[in-house]
């Protein structure tokens, strides 16, 4: 019933084990869920189905902690401005508050913005935020950045970051076409780790779709950014490529909406146990002890 792409299509996780009266199966996928302690660490609030399903989901998979933000993409009708961005993160505060065993939160911001983008930084911080969560309003790598990005390596938080990469057309690589200039590509990151060593960036979703496969050539030399799992174009191989190119302590399961892809690829890659429980918790869990937010 496990399969490259995700678990089997189902909320009802226990119709996959087998009836009393038939043969025991070698394979049993609850135990094999449930052994693993998972923190998700990209998620949203208001984008991926209601709270009351998120921890449904969480509980279900044995998910102790959702990192989630709540974002406004550059191709919207909104600007994104402090109003907007401060909204934004009352929403996962909220949240935090409502559930604190089960949410933790990425602080949204807009770095047009300079000013109240640090002060933003600030007032989420100070209510228990352990980490900064930037969309496409601007490419990690612009100047726009730098203060930002000063900012976080003084908390020693990292930067998650929405990331494209399209695909190559005839032998040619297409940066963006029409799609989210702003969006950042592989190269911006790259640059962007090279300036700033200290820093501490997440590729978002290699299972988002796009040209994974060139974005993890491109940043598996820098040891400063590590790469998510999330998405729901899950690939057969994904993993198992990923943490050939990445190696196993630098890779972070995610789900981005996807809860049964996000665990099924992992569960169905090569892996060791031992570097299956580096994906889905410790590694997330070692960057979060850097700012003193790790989970005991």
């Amino acid at each position: 019933m496990l399969t490259a792409a995700g678990i089997a299509l189902t909320d009802n996780l226990e119709n996959l084990l087998p009836e009393k009266d038939s043969p025991q199966l070698s394979y049993n996928i609850i135990r094999e869920v449930s052994k693993y302690r998972k923190i998700n660490a990209h998620e949203h609030v208001g984008l991926s189905g209601t709270i009351q399903y998120q921890i449904g989901m969480a509980e279900r998979l044995g998910i102790e902690k959702l990192v989630v933000s709540k974002v406004i993409s550059a191709d919207s009708n909104y600007k994104t401005t402090p109003e907007e961005f401060r909204a934004c993160n009352d929403e996962v505060l909220k949240v935090m508050k409502n559930y604190p065993e089960r949410y933790l939160g990425w602080c949204f911001i807009n770095p047009q913005f300079g000013k109240e983008s640090l002060e933003e930084i600030n007032r989420c911080v100070g209510e228990g935020m352990t980490g900064l969560k930037v969309y496409n309003q601007v490419k990690i790598n612009d100047p726009l950045f730098y203060p930002v990005i000063e900012k976080m390596i003084g908390l020693k938080m990292i930067i998650l970051m929405h990331a494209h990469c399209g695909l190559g057309v005839g032998g040619k690589r297409t940066r963006y076409g029409n799609v989210q200039p702003n969006a950042s590509i592989p190269e911006d990151f790259a640059e962007a780790a090279e300036r700033y060593p200290e820093a501490m960036f997440q590729y978002a979703h290699t299972g988002g779709g796009g040209d994974w496969e060139y974005a993890c050539k491109v940043l598996k030399d820098y040891k400063n950014v590590y790469i998510d799992t999330s998405g729901s174009n899950n690939e057969g191989g994904m993993i198992d490529f990923t943490i050939a190119q990445f190696g196993e302590d630098r890779v972070f399961f995610g789900t981005d909406g996807s809860y049964y892809q996000g665990i099924g690829t992992i569960l169905s890659s090569k892996l060791t146990d031992t570097q299956k429980r580096k994906i889905f918790f410790d590694n997330f869990n070692a960057v979060l002890k850097k700012s003193g937010n790790n989970i005991s």
